[in-house]
């Protein structure tokens, strides 16, 4: 990762445009880079598979794509790579570098490493009982297959985002020691709690809003301020809306910009409050 950072400042060197980047932890980044032409930047697709074999054209079509903006990240960097992105078709994300890195330990660093694990366990008790690979299914599968990923990539993650990682892999194997107790003392009762917990916490992901029935469209005018424009995404990041999409265009009264989101219907008032508590004077109008 200080590579990565050290080609982010030769590209700043080279170049009076934008720069941003796609690595999978943000803090050590952020925190070598302070120049406002730089945003971090983390697309949350990809494949297992290597090299052009792991091509597609339509990877980040209904994919998030987190931006990281730092104090000193300027509105215009932020905007210029945010509008890329949603050319892309993906859904920009923005969160603090430090949350990025905790959020990502949970839903993808740890995951890798449990398949990786589960996979060794299935691969040692193979060894006893030849047949134990050959009866892997669907749920097996689809719980491994990340662990098919190059290894070589995850040393500079386990290395660059060691807290986060242990902090959550230290959450799982307490959740673990505590589904062995129910297991072990035939807690029925408390093997349902759990089990249904995690079904509805599952049911329950957001899903890409695509209806426009389903959308409303937020203005939004940009205070003249540094990190005034990445402070409404990290917003909807904290508040769980969803954006569709947005563009900025500039306002008829002069040069400030105005954000113009599409955004969940059912959450556009949620968002506008907290628009408003922040010192912003959101109008939002739902599609008919």
């Amino acid at each position: 990762m200080l590579a990565l950072a050290d080609q982010v400042k030769l590209a700043l060197a080279g170049t009076s445009g934008v720069v941003t980047d796609v690595g999978s932890v943000k803090s050590g980044v952020a925190g070598s880079i302070g120049d406002p032409r730089f945003v971090g930047g983390h697309p949350m697709a990809g494949s297992e598979l290597e090299g052009l074999d792991g091509a597609d054209g339509t990877m980040f079509e209904g994919a998030v794509w987190v931006l990281t903006p730092t104090a000193t990240t300027a509105d215009t960097t932020f905007s210029r790579v945010a509008a890329v992105v949603a050319d892309l078709g993906a859904e920009v994300i923005a969160l603090p570098p430090g949350r990025h890195d905790e959020v990502v330990a949970v839903i993808s660093h740890v995951p890798h490493l449990t398949a990786a694990t589960l996979m060794g366990l299935a691969s040692v008790r193979a060894e006893e009982h030849a047949a134990l690979l050959r009866l892997a299914a669907g749920g097996f599968r689809d719980m491994t297959r990340i662990a098919s990923g190059h290894p070589a990539i995850w040393l500079d993650i386990c290395a660059e985002n060691r807290t986060a990682i242990l902090s959550a892999l230290d959450a799982l194997i307490g959740g673990l020691a505590d589904m062995r107790e129910v297991v072990s003392t035939d807690d029925r009762p408390g093997l349902h709690d759990r089990l249904s917990r995690a079904r509805e916490a599952r049911a329950n992901l957001p899903s890409r809003v695509n209806q426009p029935s389903e959308l409303a469209e937020v203005r939004i005018p940009i205070p003249d301020r540094t990190g005034a424009a990445a402070e409404i995404f990290t917003l909807a990041a904290e508040l769980g809306v969803n954006i569709a999409s947005f563009e900025v265009v500039h306002s008829l009264e002069g040069n400030r910009g105005i954000a113009v989101m599409l955004v969940d219907a059912a959450l556009a008032d949620v968002y506008r409050g907290g628009l408003m508590a922040r010192g912003y004077r959101p109008a939002v109008q739902r599609l008919e």
